[in-house]
């Protein structure tokens, strides 16, 4: 195992040093903050209590720090390792700017979601541990929306083979596996739970209707619908009941009726406009092409290296040299070299006296004459 660590480390800082400021001013803030807890209680301090989120506390600003506030060294892993897979698989397609937007809205937007839950939930028990027993801290809520933007741009990726899970399918179950250990009792508190749920939803909120990019506001793809995060057998219900809300909240003006606009690309830039048409369908699909090719180049690499241009000169260099030897031994060779003479002898003496009516005598060319076989009577 020790032997693994270090190469384990060497692959995490080549991996930090390729990230931007706001990857690594983030991972920083986190390790910081959780050498910071063997000495203050930073999530008391940093972490989102219910009762002292809402007036008269108003303790605002646990909004913005509950997210990189970690006391045990697994939460910091994994709160640095979702830090630094949106910074490779996400930054490069949005940018660090908003990278920044984004970790601010899931986590402010997961806080004030989960401490309204819990308010709630004390209006309905009168139970003041759901007030002040409560913190919510920690990777929780923006794991969720880092989950729903990876579904949102890679989500045909395929993340076991064995089963086949693909990555689209990751929000549904990690959720399920929070759940689990909620139920088990192996996570002491409901917080994490409400808090990835809550970050879920709110970044799914914001990438469906408030991203701005080149193409618009939102993506209203259908493969990114509120129902695609169901089972199949769910959604046409699921599908149902988020129109239903949908629709509510376009008449209430909270949420706009998304129209995406297409160029064709005709030569008189006709653009049409289609509603719930997929914005982000081209750049889901080049990301599937490049992934296609890729394998199909590591396929062609693994195959049987080509015989080398050596081995190919050195074959030619045999075939010269067997083509240039004689085709017959010498006449000093042996009784079929002197049988072989003396046929050449009597025919180059034939051609001789036939040279000779004609004034001219020509050498022969050939070395063996070929002469007509006798009648058979």
């Amino acid at each position: 195992m020790n032997r693994y660590l270090p190469v384990a480390r060497q692959h995490f800082l080549a991996a930090l040093a390729s990230t931007s400021v706001v990857v690594k001013s983030i991972s920083a803030v986190v390790v910081l903050l959780y050498l910071l807890s063997w000495a203050v209680d930073t999530p008391y301090a940093l972490g989102v209590t219910p009762g002292y989120l809402f007036p008269p506390n108003f303790w605002v600003w646990t909004l913005l720090t509950h997210g990189v506030v970690e006391q045990h060294i697994w939460g910091v892993a994994v709160n640095v390792g979702t830090v630094m897979a949106c910074g490779r698989l996400l930054e490069p397609l949005w940018g660090a700017l908003e990278l920044l937007i984004f970790f601010a809205v899931v986590n402010v937007s997961a806080g004030l979601l989960a401490g309204l839950a819990y308010l709630l939930t004390y209006v309905a028990t009168f139970d003041l541990t759901y007030l002040f027993a409560v913190r919510a801290y920690g990777a929780a809520g923006f794991l969720g929306g880092v989950l729903v933007a990876l579904k949102q741009t890679m989500g045909d990726t395929t993340v076991l083979r064995v089963p086949q899970v693909r990555l689209k399918a990751a929000p549904a179950l990690v959720l399920l596996f929070l759940s689990l250990l909620r139920l088990s009792g192996l996570l002491e508190s409901s917080a994490p739970l409400a808090a990835y749920s809550f970050g879920a939803l709110s970044g799914w909120v914001y990438l469906r209707f408030y991203q701005r990019h080149s193409r618009g506001r939102g993506d209203m793809s259908d493969h990114f619908a509120f129902a695609s995060f169901f089972p199949e057998a769910l959604q046409p219900a699921v599908g149902l009941l988020a129109g239903l809300v949908h629709a509510a909240l376009v008449k209430l003006k909270v949420c706009r009726k998304m129209v995406k606009r297409y160029d064709v690309g005709a030569p008189s830039s006709i653009t049409i406009s289609l509603p719930g048409t997929d914005p982000q369908d081209a750049e889901r699909r080049r990301q599937l092409a490049l992934k296609a090719l890729n394998e199909r180049l590591k396929r062609v690499d693994d195959q049987s290296a080509w015989p080398s241009m050596d081995d190919e000169d050195d074959e030619e260099d045999d075939e010269i040299r067997t083509d240039t030897q004689p085709l017959l031994p010498s006449s000093s060779g042996g009784p079929a070299g002197a049988s072989l003479s003396s046929t050449s002898s009597s025919s180059m003496s034939q051609s001789s006296g036939g040279a000779s009516t004609g004034g001219a005598q020509h050498p022969e060319s050939s070395i063996i004459s070929f002469e007509d076989a006798p009648s058979r009577s």
